[in-house]
């Protein structure tokens, strides 16, 4: 990871004059921050009594329990009304997959296998699903683009046909073409959730990603582990909203058979990479079935708030997703609940932590605060996305979003990254902040994963609030980056949505988190009091929607 030393600019100078004239004691609030009462809210929410915490299980009742006597006890009041809940309606949706897809092409037919070539899925609630001798269209990245000068759907009329698409964003297909779009930065026309969007606005039946690990930067055995089981949606009954009924991934391998044996060049996967790229009809026809089994029930996003002395109107949200996976398919040694210690118990019992630190202050907010623990993060950001849409406070009053999504537990670092750099003012704040401490800002490590659109500040960003969310730095105090970077890849590669994810005391060290944690709170804490509000920055693909345009 290549270090970034931040300049001062003029605008930070003058935040840095301007603190000893804050209505607030530069350390109000942060005594408050307790690295033993973290360590005591993970082992809790990340026990096995809590099942796992998943949405629509016994998990669940223990989880919102505990949280809303926690919020009362840190002394917030009830953020719904007289309720410290807002319920969230869902649906499990368990599909029960034909074994195989049938491709028919006019010379020929072959099969693909559920799971091995393709996983497939669908929001739909009818008993039954089915592709019949449906036309397979290739839409290079089904992106449409005005501000990028893209459209893989232009003059193009997919209604009840199955589009075939690839991930991430164009130039991304193994050329490296950082000249289009945000280059080596995905963007969210670069997300598989996107993509599904996109093909229901243009009245797909179906849309199938073309899966490439590089592109995806994830391997194909994730996707056979995320969605080969039943899943949960927002109940989107009555909503008049099209989802297309077959949603899924296809191989890289089972796409390049179908273009084949349609007689066409698969090197039109690497021309989808060119402007003006016209898609083509496979000459191709899907069928199979799925039977589907649905459950409707309501889970549960917890709000407490500590209401502003002068702008009880205007908010501050600090988020976490309180959700993990529940009991799943066993480890190799038998373990079958999935703890989520790090993902997220940790950020779960930060926001307690934040929570604390707030209501410790002298100097009461002046912008009313908000803590919202979320459900279904783990589904598809279900929480977080069901409260953009039914926001218990007006989002145009809403200043900003901090999401808590994963604490260093390693030790103190040097470094923080900002995950998504470019977007807002709130980028600025935390260099700001981390300067102050000798700290700096690192460049995000993997921008081409996109994962500015894989937490809950991305439904908040949605909608046009300035959102923030960070990740730990890898520059340990000590033993410096290449230790840290190790520390990190372990946990991806043997911890990371595994059952091993539980709070070890012999390997974790919260005194680097418990320094994160002061950060975002002293962002969160000028914002409380700034004449200001945070912006978005030009370029961003999200500031269109605040300004109204």
């Amino acid at each position: 990871m290549k270090k970034i030393h931040f300049i001062l600019s003029a605008s930070l100078l003058f935040f840095a004059a301007c603190r000893s004239s804050a209505p607030f004691e530069d350390n109000d609030g942060i005594a408050a921050l307790n690295k033993d009462s973290l360590v005591a809210h993970i082992q809790v929410l990340a026990s096995d009594s809590f099942q796992g915490r998943r949405p629509f299980s016994a998990g669940e009742t223990i989880t919102v329990d505990y949280l809303q006597k926690q919020f009362a006890a840190a002394g917030l009041e009830p953020g719904n009304g007289n309720s410290y809940f807002q319920e969230v309606p869902m649906v499990e949706i368990t599909p029960q997959g034909a074994p195989v897809m049938k491709v028919q092409l006019p010379q020929s037919s072959f099969d693909l296998k559920r799971m091995d070539d393709y996983v497939m899925w669908t929001e739909n609630t009818d008993p039954e699903v089915s592709l019949t001798n449906d036309e397979v269209i290739f839409a290079g990245y089904g992106v449409v683009a005005p501000e990028y000068g893209w459209n893989d759907y232009a003059g193009l009329d997919v209604k009840n046909k199955v589009v075939m698409v690839l991930v991430n964003d164009p130039g991304h297909a193994g050329i490296g073409d950082t000249s289009l779009f945000k280059g080596k930065a995905m963007t969210y026309y670069g997300r598989w959730t996107y993509k599904f969007e996109e093909a229901a606005r243009q009245g797909a039946k179906g849309c199938l990603v073309i899966h490439n690990t590089a592109s995806a930067s994830y391997p194909f055995s994730v996707v056979q582990n995320s969605w080969g089981t039943s899943q949960l949606h927002l109940d989107t009954r009555g909503s008049g909203r099209y989802r297309c009924p077959v949603e899924g991934w296809i191989t890289e391998a089972a796409a390049k058979k179908i273009i084949s044996a349609a007689g066409k060049d698969t090197a039109m996967l690497s021309k989808a990479n060119t402007k003006g790229f016209a898609a083509v009809s496979l000459g191709a026809e899907l069928s199979t079935s799925m039977k589907v089994k649905a459950n409707f029930k309501d889970s549960k996003n917890v709000i407490g708030k500590i209401t502003g002395s002068k702008h009880p109107d205007e908010y501050i949200i600090y988020t976490a997703h309180w959700d993990h996976f529940g009991i799943g398919k066993p480890d190799a040694k038998g373990d079958s609940i999935y703890n989520g210690a790090l993902d997220n118990a940790s950020g779960t019992a930060s926001l307690l932590e934040m929570a604390r630190a707030f209501r410790s202050m002298k100097a009461k907010p002046e912008r009313t605060i908000i803590f919202l623990a979320v459900t279904g993060e783990e589904q598809g950001l279900l929480g977080s996305q069901y409260y953009a849409e039914h926001p218990v406070y007006p989002v145009a009053k809403t200043l900003a979003n901090i999401n808590i999504d994963v604490i260093n537990n390693m030790g103190r670092t040097k470094d923080f990254q900002i995950i998504g750099s470019g977007q807002s003012d709130l980028e600025d704040y935390l260099a700001a902040e981390a300067k102050a401490k000798d700290r700096y800002i690192a460049a995000e490590a993997h921008p081409e994963a996109g994962e500015y659109f894989r937490s809950d500040h991305f439904n908040f960003a949605k909608v046009g609030v300035p959102a923030l969310t960070t990740s730990s730095g890898v520059d340990e105090l000590v033993k410096g980056k290449q230790a840290g970077e190790e520390f990190h890849k372990y946990y991806n590669e043997n911890l990371y949505h595994q059952p091993a994810d539980q709070y070890d005391p012999k390997r974790w060290n919260l005194d680097g988190a418990v320094e994160d944690l002061e950060l975002l709170f002293r962002v969160g804490r000028r914002i409380a009091f700034d004449k200001d509000w945070p912006k978005w920055k030009a370029g961003s693909e999200f500031k269109a929607k605040r300004d109204g345009k």
